[in-house]
């Protein structure tokens, strides 16, 4: 039997959590409800810990080169004290993991890769080392990731700190802010569809970050979430799973991710697959579904156009801000306009749904 690995916050939490496996991580699905935390993500603040996610900084005089031939995006377009999603891929086109890519030094780099692939990630890279002078270093387990969500982030934690975080736009972050008395790299980014941070602290100050910004959120109502509501949140802004809607099988073009795939900037693994997929036109799209008929719409469960498999679930729910039932499917380029309707196969029995557009939530902006 494989022993689950904890997160540093596993002892602060294990009493008021529901557990569950995740990864190869004992996570908090729950504090209280998914329902009830993702309508504080929505309306107020959640916090949650997510230090099961990989960290591997790159650095070196090719470190810049090297990111670039193993990423889809163009690392060029990026400065210290920017961060950027992009993708690595097989040869075929097909994605190893999506993750985020912060240039932190002139020549150096922190990777934030998902938790499930950690290990193969690190073995892949070091795999695409040629004559690169770059180094490679794994620094998940002595680091912590919590990320404060919602409308009222940015009040919460200017309550902690002297450093103006007005001045980080969306995907810029600082390094070595105090925060709480702790060093803390800031980042504006998320996995929610609402504003607010990623903070990226050293494991023993785990802890203390958590019960110090549970603290200064008191008046904002800020509340513990888990993966639970995590998940009905990234799915509302149609948010990217991987295992879901990406794997070695579902290329990101086929995802709908083509803007973090620069084919213009020179080759990198993968684009020669990439470049044929977009000339020739993409198979399969990823599609938003919204049920017509009663029903949730689950990973896998297969979907019909009349009597022909078109595709399937990738990734569904019930909405908790809309209460309809929805999903992000994988289906046939010529089954992918809008308003199509579809029947989804669930337990045996063909249900009605239509193609919507995403995301199915977009916060306002002030």
């Amino acid at each position: 039997m494989t022993t689950l690995k904890r997160t540093p916050l596993y002892s602060v939490y294990q009493h008021q959590a529901k557990l569950v496996p995740f990864g190869g991580w004992e996570m908090p699905v729950q504090f209280s409800s998914i329902k009830d935390e993702h309508e504080a993500v929505r309306t107020r603040a959640g916090l949650f810990d997510v230090s099961h996610m990989g960290e591997v900084e790159i650095t070196g005089e090719d470190a810049k080169k090297f990111i670039n031939r193993v990423t889809t995006n163009n690392i060029h377009k990026l400065t210290v004290g920017q961060a950027q999603y992009t993708l690595f891929c097989y040869p075929d086109g097909g994605t190893v993991d999506d993750l985020l890519v912060y240039q932190t030094q002139e020549n150096g780099f922190l990777l934030v890769i998902n938790a499930s692939n950690i290990d193969k990630d690190i073995a892949w890279l070091k795999n695409q080392i040629q004559d690169d002078q770059v180094q490679i270093v794994d620094c998940s387990e002595e680091t912590a990731l919590l990320a404060l969500q919602g409308p009222f982030a940015v009040e919460i934690l200017q309550r902690c700190t002297t450093f103006d975080l007005a001045i980080l736009s969306p995907f810029q972050f600082a390094r070595n802010i105090d925060i709480c008395g702790i060093r803390t790299l800031v980042s504006r980014s998320g996995y929610t569809g609402e504003d607010g941070f990623e903070l990226y602290v050293h494991a023993k100050d785990a802890e203390k970050l958590w019960k110090q910004l549970l603290q200064a959120g008191e008046e904002y109502q800020l509340v513990p979430c888990g993966l639970g509501a995590r998940d009905t949140l990234r799915m509302e802004a149609a948010l990217p799973l991987y295992g879901q809607e990406l794997s070695a099988q579902i290329s990101p073009l086929e995802a709908g991710l083509g803007f973090a795939v620069k084919l213009d900037k020179g080759e990198f693994i993968g684009s020669n697959a990439l470049l044929a997929q977009k000339e020739a036109g993409v198979k399969r799209k990823k599609v938003g579904i919204e049920m017509i008929d009663r029903g949730i719409p689950r990973s896998h469960y297969s979907i019909y156009v009349k009597d022909q498999l078109v595709g399937e679930v990738t990734s569904g729910t019930q909405s908790p801000l809309t209460k309809r039932n929805i999903g992000l499917a994988l289906i046939d380029s010529d089954f992918a306009q809008m308003d199509q309707i579809v029947e989804v196969e669930i337990r045996g029995k063909r249900v009605k749904a239509k193609i919507v557009p995403t995301p199915f939530y977009r916060r306002a902006r002030g």
